[in-house]
């Protein structure tokens, strides 16, 4: 079976908790497209730019991984992949009800594409991006939260006043 699910988010940063789903998606699925959102109502700290290369970077040695991007709802764009998943972490029970309620509409919007969550690993189930940008705005390394390539590129971005 040539299966191919989207992974999508802000990846404002990609944190370890991300890479720990990419990899374990891996396992389930032939391919994966880490597909960043440009048109997100979060202010972002990485330019969509950005973030893609800091992904790029970190999984250049996986080979069945693209990364893209996006604008609009996450299931117009799997319909425009034809991919038939969409992969959503949940590292605790506030996740769900939000994730949720997006799945339910999801269905109804494009009832052939599914919604996968996958539950965070124990280690990585209290990293947020957000958390991991407030630490790191005090001149803090993340660098146990974040591959080491973007604690630089927080530690630097906040240095330089953004």
């Amino acid at each position: 079976m040539n299966s191919l699910a989207i992974y999508p988010g802000s990846f404002d940063p990609l944190t370890n908790g991300h890479l720990d789903l990419i990899k374990r998606a891996l396992q389930l699925y032939d391919k994966i497209i880490i597909a960043v959102a440009t048109n997100s109502r979060k202010n972002t700290l990485f330019s969509v730019n950005e973030r893609i290369d800091l992904i790029r970077n970190v999984t250049k040695e996986w080979d069945r991984i693209e990364i893209d991007t996006f604008d609009g709802l996450t299931v117009d764009y799997a319909r425009k992949r034809k991919a038939r998943i969409i992969i959503r972490g949940l590292r605790a029970v506030t996740d769900f009800d939000y994730e949720y309620a997006i799945s339910l509409m999801n269905s109804k919007l494009a009832p052939e594409v599914e919604t996968v969550f996958l539950m965070a690993s124990n280690e990585h189930s209290f990293i947020s991006s957000t958390i991991v940008k407030e630490v790191a705005r005090h001149g803090r390394a993340v660098y146990n939260q974040v591959p080491e390539l973007v604690n630089a590129a927080l530690l630097r971005k906040y240095e330089e006043g953004l």
